[in-house]
């Protein structure tokens, strides 16, 4: 469904591991895989752009529609401007919000593509391997032209905050938005969402309790 805005996100518990096994124990991705496979993501698409709307915002709709053909959750759909401070705007808005963004345009070098620098200054946690493996399946398709593509994905979150929520940076042409939907985002979303969310946040840090001077008595 598509709703103006997003609620708050709630609390998630079903993906911690504690109940089937010790969290230090390490797993198989495909393990991973298994257990949060059938868990609905939710989910939030921006196209980012000064000229579309919504009758012909194909790379919006096709995210919206891919996303729910999956068996997740669409919280929010928007356009906004090609303009940093909207686009900051409505992500600061959707950060703990949602479990996934997933934004469309900007990410090119045009003068008014300005997605990725400010998604890099939301992202506390990158995520490279997306971009990297995105350019390498574009390269396939369209050449060196890949080169110019910055797609982009990390962990972001309010600035004062953990940074939980998932960011995937897409280009804005159609073709390019169903290849990273369907080869790298809709079949790794709710493992990637899972291993985000399985651990607790850690403990609020102490005050060192052993000498830091080398020199000290029992210092090691």
């Amino acid at each position: 469904r598509r709703a103006g805005s997003a609620s708050p996100r709630p609390e998630r518990t079903t993906r911690r591991v504690g109940e089937s096994g010790p969290d230090r124990f390490p797993m198989s991705a495909d393990t991973h895989r298994r257990l949060s496979r059938d868990t609905p993501v939710t989910c939030a698409v921006v196209t980012i752009s000064d000229t579309r709307t919504e009758a012909d915002d194909t790379s919006g709709k096709a995210l919206a529609d891919g996303l729910r053909a999956a068996g997740h959750t669409l919280e929010f759909y928007r356009i906004v401007p090609d303009d940093g401070e909207a686009i900051r705007a409505v992500l600061l808005h959707l950060a703990g919000r949602v479990e996934a963004v997933v934004t469309t345009g900007g990410t090119g070098i045009g003068r008014r593509d300005r997605t990725i620098e400010v998604a890099e200054r939301l992202i506390q946690k990158p995520l490279p391997g997306f971009g990297e493996l995105f350019r390498m399946l574009s390269y396939q398709d369209i050449g060196a032209a890949a080169m110019m593509s910055r797609a982009t994905a990390g962990l972001f979150g309010p600035e004062d905050a953990d940074a939980d929520t998932l960011l995937f940076c897409c280009p804005g042409a159609e073709p390019a938005v169903r290849l990273a939907l369907d080869a790298l985002i809709v079949p790794d979303l709710p493992h990637l969402v899972w291993e985000v969310l399985r651990q607790p946040p850690p403990p609020p840090s102490r005050p060192l309790e052993f000498p830091v001077d080398p020199a000290a008595p029992g210092s090691v």
